[in-house]
């Protein structure tokens, strides 16, 4: 067995056993199994949290834009920090009101603050929508890093296999606990492994830092720099602004807040949240060193650079030892992606169709659900060429939608009324399918408009027409109950 085979396996062997071993002592009820029995400190919430930004769109997808998008990748290391400093205020008000009521999903949350068990399910669609285009971007990453690290020994479908049955195993058994266990390992070795890549290779490979800015400009005139027209200031500066406002409204990041032992982990968490932000840079100088050293990768194939890049730089250890890391970052968040769904639909649908469902039974639903969800997930991922970048920004379409509702419910009383928050949400997701299933942009729809407008990024102007519709019905549904 080649060494990086022999490091692929034992990080599949290390993540299944410490999800099994995570559970000891602790019996799987329904909020110990998907909320930790909200007993996590400082340390566990910020693995889950800040280190839910590092997957496999993060290690793969943001080397491979930076090897074929450029400056446009930098938009990756902007809305994180964004997102991070906004946590400070809105966290707090999320746990508080999610401890005072037992909440377990983020469903629970838009349910319980506008008293509509509708709201509850049509949030519970959205989130499961958006749950499962970013699940299959953990699959894809999964099975490209496998069979790469292997050089073919694996083939990208059977690495798609194992990976989802130990994710299933684990997430059954061990819940968040397991994952939380894991992503300690996972964040430790990619922090040594993204660090050690992005300094060594343009130092190796180019002479240094400068060298190799200098070369890139000179190969490739305009890479460092955002286009005029396209993947603009316009689009840049949209596509941080939904993906920050985005950032904490997937519902297993959502739900990992209320893991929380306290109101105070989060302002902690929020101080050193944007410093992780800077292992990124890395990441993208990983993808800059790769184009000058293995040009000629084009689509979906730019996701490979950082690989083959290594494979290139170094032996089998280092891209076993890579491979290993990055079979992690597809694992860790794909369970908490599983596990979060799972409970949604098991817990905020099927408990609200069916009444009377004892708490045992929407468990045990739950756990039932994982080996299905993850075979849809399987049978997906061997679908379409898309990116891991396009993934993820489809993703973030659906799941922004949620915002504005979110916001306008943290007073005491809500601001717009069920039906507002409702018609919104509804109005926006419409307004994205419309647009993903047409291919339609801006540019396309009014082609004579300025780049200011042409370039925006669909997802926020989806959420600009949701917002439009939630004030119009809610103020309007709020006034005629005066």
């Amino acid at each position: 067995m080649s060494p990086a085979l022999l490091l692929i396996g034992a990080s599949f062997i290390v993540a299944l056993t410490l999800g099994l071993c995570a559970r000891r002592g602790r019996a799987m009820t329904l909020e110990q199994w998907s909320v930790g029995g909200r007993g996590f400190g400082t340390a566990f919430v910020f693995v889950l949290m800040a280190g839910e930004i590092y997957t496999t769109f993060t290690f793969l997808g943001g080397s491979g834009w930076a090897y074929g998008k450029g400056a446009p990748a930098f938009y990756i290391l902007c809305y994180g920090t964004l997102a991070y400093g906004m946590s400070y205020f809105l966290l707090p008000a999320v746990w508080r009101y999610a401890n005072a009521h037992a909440l377990v999903s983020q469903a629970d949350f838009f349910e319980c603050k506008y008293e509509s068990q509708a709201l509850g399910i049509v949030v519970s669609v959205v989130s499961v929508g958006a749950i499962v285009p970013y699940l299959v971007l953990q699959l894809k990453g999964l099975g490209i890093i496998v069979s790469e690290a292997s050089n073919g020994a694996i083939p990208a479908a059977a690495a798609v296999w194992m990976g989802s049955v130990v994710l299933v195993i684990y997430v059954v058994a061990s819940g968040v606990r397991g994952s939380a266990w894991t992503a300690m390992l996972k964040d430790a070795l990619i922090l040594i492994i993204a660090v050690f890549l992005g300094t060594y290779l343009p130092v190796h490979l180019h002479g240094g830092f400068q060298a190799m800015f200098s070369r890139l400009d000179a190969a490739h005139p305009g890479l460092l720099t955002l286009p005029a027209r396209g993947m603009s200031s316009a689009w840049f500066i949209s596509t941080v602004v939904l993906t920050a406002l985005g950032f904490y409204m997937w519902p297993h990041t959502f739900g990992s807040c209320y893991t929380a032992r306290n109101e105070r982990v989060f302002r902690r968490n929020a101080v050193l949240m944007p410093l992780y932000q800077l292992v990124l840079l890395f990441v993208f100088f990983t993808g800059f060193a790769a184009l000058l050293e293995v040009p000629g990768l084009s689509g979906a194939a730019v996701d490979l650079s950082l690989l083959r890049a290594t494979e290139r730089a170094f032996g089998p250890w280092v891209l076993g030892a890579v491979g290993a890391a990055g079979l992690l970052t597809a694992l860790v968040p794909g369970s908490m992606l599983l596990m979060s769904a799972c409970t949604i639909l098991s817990n905020n649908v099927y408990a609200k169709l069916v009444p009377g469902t004892s708490d045992a039974r929407v468990a045990w639903i739950a756990k039932a659900l994982v080996p299905v969800l993850a075979l849809v997930c399987v049978l997906l991922t061997f679908r379409g060429g898309e990116t891991l970048v396009v993934l993820l920004l489809m993703g973030y379409n659906v799941v922004t939608q949620l915002f504005p509702a979110l916001i306008l419910s943290l007073t005491r009383a809500p601001l717009v009324t069920r039906h507002g928050a409702l018609a919104g949400i509804v109005a926006g997701e419409l307004t994205v399918m419309a647009l993903t299933l047409t291919g339609a942009t801006m540019s396309s729809l009014f082609p004579s408009w300025p780049p200011a407008i042409t370039d925006l990024n669909v997802g926020l102007v989806a959420m600009a027409v949701n917002v439009t519709v939630t004030l119009a019905v809610g103020r309007v549904g709020k006034f005629a109950t005066r």
